[in-house]
């Protein structure tokens, strides 16, 4: 049977999303996380404003940042005006992209949102790689989206792919070359533009409403996760294709068993009747972030697994604490007592909101949950060496008004490519010290008044330091033992006066000069006068005025760079703001000093990635309005040092309602590749707002009935040389 259009709607959205951020994907990715009061209720006082009593050297180069003006974008030459932090870094210590080479383009114009195409530069081409719905693994069948079925859904790539890397076919290899591993996230599903409106997927009820079935739940289990796939080309610079049929090929799902690890595996707080041992559980959720470790393993962020459990748990305080409510939007309570957290169950939200660690060179290992890397609503995870090889991790917890973390190995990486070297090194992150940051700002409190407008030393910056919460295998938390840090890691960073952050997502570390930069995507909450926290130094900004107008909350986030004190292990920093994102033409943005005239609108920083030259490269989920018209996600490109420092100049634009997600760039191969996640989002299957990627021509829309899409996809970009 055919459900009537009119009785379609399933999903109660609300409108409290912004700019080109659509309430669906607020509604399945993140449950609404910013219609509700903050977790985190702690008392840690603001940042200690210090008032500076020598004048920066900034504060007189201050003068070379350019006024908001009109935004030009297109082939920008370089600037001879060189910014304020570009003076203090020595020449010639960042060759290539610390003074803006890498890959070579001419940036696009943003593209409005309703723009139902993927743009690039010119000289620039795209093809998928992989799509939601294409066959890995034997008995695969071609994708069918009238006859989906869990059984082929977990045979097939799913849905909403994230994180994304290509490693090269053999462990150790520096460089990819004709054959590799493309290794992939698959972070959530959105029935509406999946599942055809038949009672093969939907229960109708009385009234006409219809909700989602058994079946169609199950399918939904089958699509989240992680996907192994080889892929093969003809040559250095050319596009790949992925291999339907590889030994290597892998589907990781909610019935995929994995180990847990660590100073709290086999905790009582892990325990269930299904695992009384709380060292096995079964499947990993809401997948976002991720990062490839030196030793060739792939680690993956299990973000917001909140919104996949009802809040009958055996410690309430928790699960408020980490979101989890009353009710979900998946349904899943229905089909397994465990997503319930009834009788026996009651710790398995426990068993989520961890760092998986994947080895894809090994099919038959089983993945791992490190419970020393503490769980949270982890973004993701990347990992660095110390000056004496110890393996140091930095992380986000993508909440407002939540932390930064870090975690130091307590053995050492072991050299070469021996089986003993691989099967030590993906012990690294089994053991170790847990910090979490608290930064100082060196601004007075009067200078930081919410607005954006940088203070009178001509920088947002000042210094940190890492606080432990597990220090030499201890518990550094009153109250709190190893194992209760562990588990309860937003509790524990609470007690020891962390500071709150607007969105900590992806961190990453430079390859060049080993600085870290951590994406603080918005904060919506961040507002005049909060209750919970208003302006401080690193979260500057708590309103913006456009045509006028007050908007309240750091909608359009920021990035923060992170300078160790010396080693990777220290536990004091100095730091300070690279972006504070937006709209260039409205004041309260700020781009390292570099004209803003010069720069592309840039908004909601999420995923981050360096290039070999040491150019970070940022994705966002959700762009500034211009002239009120909201604009499509993309991929810009930032120089981090020298005279290029903060000339933000978009890549690339994604298709309508998709967001850029898991970026890479090989400028040594001159390839850039995303995943384009949910486009299309706030159509249903029977009337699409994208027919991404699977267009009749590029661009052009295929004629009524001839469904060929949306489908989140691996897309890879190109030099076009015809």
């Amino acid at each position: 049977m055919t459900i009537a259009p009119e009785n379609r709607p399933l999903l109660t959205v609300h409108t409290h999303a912004r700019g080109k951020r659509s309430p669906v994907t607020c509604r399945l990715k993140c449950n609404d996380a910013c219609l509700h009061p903050a977790p985190n209720e702690s008392a840690n006082e603001y940042f200690k404003d210090v008032v500076s009593s020598v004048l920066s050297r900034r504060a007189m180069l201050g003068t070379l940042a350019v006024a908001a003006g009109a935004v030009v974008i297109g082939a920008q030459g370089v600037t001879d005006a060189p910014s304020a932090e570009a003076a203090t870094l020595p020449e010639g210590r960042f060759p290539g992209g610390g003074h803006g080479k890498g890959l070579s383009f001419g940036a696009i114009d943003p593209q409005p949102v309703d723009v139902d195409a993927l743009v690039v530069p010119e000289g620039y081409t795209w093809d998928p790689i992989i799509r939601w719905g294409d066959p890995i693994l034997p008995g695969g069948r071609t994708f069918d989206p009238n006859n989906q079925s869990p059984e082929q859904q977990a045979k097939q790539f799913g849905y909403n792919c994230d994180y994304l890397d290509i490693l090269p076919i053999r462990p150790g290899e520096k460089h990819r070359g004709t054959r590799g591993i493309l290794v992939s996230n698959l972070e959530y599903t959105n029935p509406e533009i999946m599942f055809p409106p038949t009672d093969k997927y939907w229960d109708v009820a009385a009234d006409g409403s219809r909700t989602k079935n058994a079946y169609s739940r199950a399918i939904e289990r089958a699509a989240h996760g992680m996907a192994v796939v080889e892929v093969r080309r003809r040559g250095t610079g050319k596009p790949w294709d992925y291999q339907r049929i590889s030994v290597l090929n892998r589907r990781i799902h909610l019935d995929t068993e994995f180990v847990l690890d660590g100073p709290a595996a086999g905790s009582d707080l892990l325990k269930t009747v299904a695992d009384p041992t709380g060292k096995r559980v079964f499947g990993t959720m809401n997948n976002c972030a991720g990062g490839t470790t030196p030793w060739g393993t792939v680690l993956s962020g299990e973000e917001n697994f909140n919104g996949y459990f009802v809040a009958a748990g055996a410690n309430p305080t928790a699960d408020a604490r980490y979101g989890i409510g009353s009710s979900t939007s998946y349904g899943w309570e229905a089909d397994e007592p465990r997503f319930a957290q009834s009788e026996g169950y009651e710790n398995e939200a426990n068993r989520f909101g961890w760092i998986v660690e994947l080895d894809p060179y090994d099919p038959q290992a089983k993945p791992v949950k490190h419970t020393a890397m503490g769980r949270f609503k982890h973004e993701g995870a990347n990992v660095t060496l110390s000056a004496k090889g110890h393996a140091v991790a930095y992380m986000g917890d993508d909440q407002a008004f939540d932390y930064v973390y870090k975690f130091v190995s307590k053995e050492r990486v072991a050299k070469g490519e021996s089986r003993w070297a691989r099967t030590h090194n993906k012990t690294l992150l089994s053991e170790g010290d847990l910090f979490v940051a608290k930064f100082t700002g060196d601004s007075p409190a009067a200078q930081i008044d919410g607005s954006g407008a940088v203070p009178a030393d001509g920088a947002f910056d000042g210094t940190g330091e890492w606080l432990p919460l597990v220090k030499d295998g201890r518990s550094k938390v009153p109250g709190m033992s190893v194992e209760e840090v562990l588990v309860y890691t937003r509790l524990a960073a609470d007690k020891v006066g962390a500071t709150k952050m607007d969105r900590p997502e992806d961190v990453e570390i430079s390859p060049v000069t080993g600085r870290i930069y951590v994406a603080c995507t918005n904060n919506s909450g961040r507002t005049p006068g909060n209750a919970t926290e208003g302006a401080t130094e690193a979260n500057p900004r708590t309103h913006k005025v456009v045509g006028g107008a007050t908007v309240n909350g750091n909608r359009d986030g920021h990035v923060v760079e992170i300078i160790p004190s010396g080693d990777q292990t220290s536990t004091r920093f100095t730091w300070n703001l690279l972006l504070v994102a937006g709209d260039p033409a409205v004041e309260g943005t700020y781009f390292a000093g570099y004209p803003k005239d010069r720069v592309s609108p840039i908004s909601c920083p999420d995923n981050l990635a360096f290039d070999a030259e040491g150019n970070l490269w940022i994705s966002t989920d959700g762009q500034p309005s211009s002239s009120g018209i909201a604009k499509c996600d993309g991929l810009f490109k930032v120089p981090v040092a020298g005279r290029e420092r903060g000339h933000v100049q978009q890549f690339l634009s994604v298709p309508a309602g998709a967001e850029t997600c898991g970026p890479l760039v090989d400028s040594r191969d001159g390839m850039v590749y995303v995943n384009v996640q949910h486009p299309g989002e706030n159509g249903s299957f029977e009337a699409p707002d994208s027919f991404f990627p699977d267009y009749v021509a590029a661009g052009v829309r295929p004629e009524a009935g001839d469904f060929r899409g949306p489908r989140p996809t691996v897309v890879q970009v190109y030099r076009d040389r015809h």
